[in-house]
């Protein structure tokens, strides 16, 4: 066993042995359990001490080790959405002994970043780019005459609510080109996912006699695939009846031409490993749904509040304590504390005043809104672009709409800005949480924030 950084850091048997996805590969499938608990023990015992984000890591700790025994990274394409939840992708990758230094000064990034390693395929923050990304690299290889290269976006269901998850979706199922998109289902963002594709998922994952008949079918088409082509194609379209006559929403993923598989537990990592490995044979465009819990393993977070151990900073992991810098001096509020307080307050005065974020109501204080005057805060999911032309048009019937939303996530919203609100003269008042300017953006975005200033005074 080797001490990573000090006392206290020590990886178990098997993952000490982990150095890259090859030595993974070496173990049998029924190790796969040992690795995935030893895996998850090493993320809390340092995000415990060291901090950074937490839940999401936990969650998909069986999917990251089913898809780096099965699928040959880096050749294959294996690329995360939003990334918070990539720290067992990093840890498995080359990066376990260098992960105390998640998040620190001349340290490794918390997110995948193709400059750090050839397993980041694609540079992330921003959600919901992970299919439009997978999907310009299996394009790539379809024009290169690559047959063999796998292409995996594994993108959560809060992401999947972005435009640009549905613009890509709607793309790849007219390429046929070979890409996989595995759809981790946990019901969280950061807060709880809002929307009717929540419903829509929520329903196939809760109907038994939709469950209980698709496992009966895919015993019986899996023997019937065995003899011939047109045996296969007789077998898509009894399993393709079954799916609609069962549950009639379930054809939403098909009907963008993918191949719906699941859902599956996506904490049975031999389970995983057996469908992942089955799929690769399967061309063209296809969804494998995948049920986790954020948190999973650590009782304090899936007992507690998801939302608080999204990233709960350094805590003790034997009681679940978050522990809280208590500083000398008296400090002030938080400024989304006070947001979120004195846009009530306004609001009282000003039946007309409405609160618009895209999926962080409790990142910038909207939620103290939604709790106080539900019908009057709204939150749209993650979707900046739509949350600005959305107040764009409350505007346009004379409300006054709060639209907050994440000074970096804004970099979505510039286009809406401009053309559905500042050139219509719409009085939309823009909050940008977590406003910030690093020195070598600041000629980039000031014409930016000059305009963002120019339309909140117009009201």
């Amino acid at each position: 066993m080797k001490i990573v950084d000090g006392p206290g850091f020590v990886p178990g048997d098997l993952l000490a042995q982990i150095n890259s996805p090859a030595d993974l590969k070496k173990l049998s499938k029924e190790q796969l359990t040992q690795v995935s608990d030893e895996l998850r023990q090493f993320i809390i015992d340092l995000v415990s001490v060291k901090g950074g984000h937490f839940g999401a890591s936990l969650g998909v700790v069986e999917l990251t080790v089913a898809l780096h025994y099965v699928f040959n990274t880096p050749y294959d394409q294996l690329v995360w959405d939003v990334g918070h939840q990539a720290y067992g992708h990093k840890i498995l990758t080359g990066r376990r002994d260098v992960f105390h230094t998640n998040r620190k000064y001349k340290g490794i990034s918390g997110f995948p970043k193709r400059s750090e390693s050839e397993y980041d395929t694609f540079g992330v923050g921003h959600s919901s780019t992970s299919i439009g990304a997978a999907l310009g690299m299996a394009v790539a290889s379809k024009y290169l005459n690559i047959k063999d290269k796998q292409h995996i976006a594994v993108i959560g269901d809060g992401s999947m609510t972005a435009g640009m998850a549905f613009e890509a979706l709607n793309h790849a199922g007219v390429e046929n080109a070979n890409l996989l998109v595995v759809l981790n289902d946990n019901c969280m963002s950061i807060d709880p996912n809002v929307g009717a594709l929540k419903e829509y998922l929520t329903d196939i994952t809760t109907s038994h006699t939709y469950n209980k008949a698709k496992d009966k079918v895919w015993e019986l088409l899996g023997k019937i695939s065995k003899f011939g082509p047109n045996a296969q194609e007789i077998a898509s379209k009894i399993e393709n009846a079954v799916k609609t006559s069962l549950l009639k929403q379930s054809n939403l993923f098909e009907s963008l031409k993918f191949r719906y598989f699941g859902p599956i537990d996506g904490h049975d990592v031999q389970r995983l490993a057996t469908v992942l490995a089955d799929m690769k044979d399967i061309p063209g465009p296809k969804i494998l749904h995948v049920l986790t819990k954020k948190g999973k393993g650590y009782k304090y977070a899936e007992e507690g509040n998801t939302t608080l151990w999204h990233a709960p900073g350094v805590f003790n992991k034997e009681t679940g304590e978050i522990i809280k810098v208590i500083p000398k001096d008296p400090q002030p509020p938080k400024y989304q504390d006070v947001f979120g307080h004195t846009i009530v307050e306004l609001a009282e005065k000003n039946l007309k005043i409405m609160g618009i974020t895209p999926a962080m109501p409790s990142g910038s204080s909207l939620n103290i809104m939604m709790k106080a005057m539900p019908d009057r805060a709204v939150d749209v999911g993650i979707a900046e672009q739509h949350a600005v032309t959305f107040s764009a048009g409350l505007a346009t019937q004379g409300l006054v709409p709060f639209c907050n939303i994440y000074s970096s996530f804004m970099q979505r919203a510039y286009d809406q800005v401009v053309h559905d609100v500042a050139l219509q003269k719409l009085k939309v008042v823009f909050c940008l949480d977590r406003g910030g300017l690093q020195e070598q953006t600041v000629q980039h975005i000031t014409a930016h924030l000059i305009l963002l200033i120019s339309v909140a005074f117009q009201i």
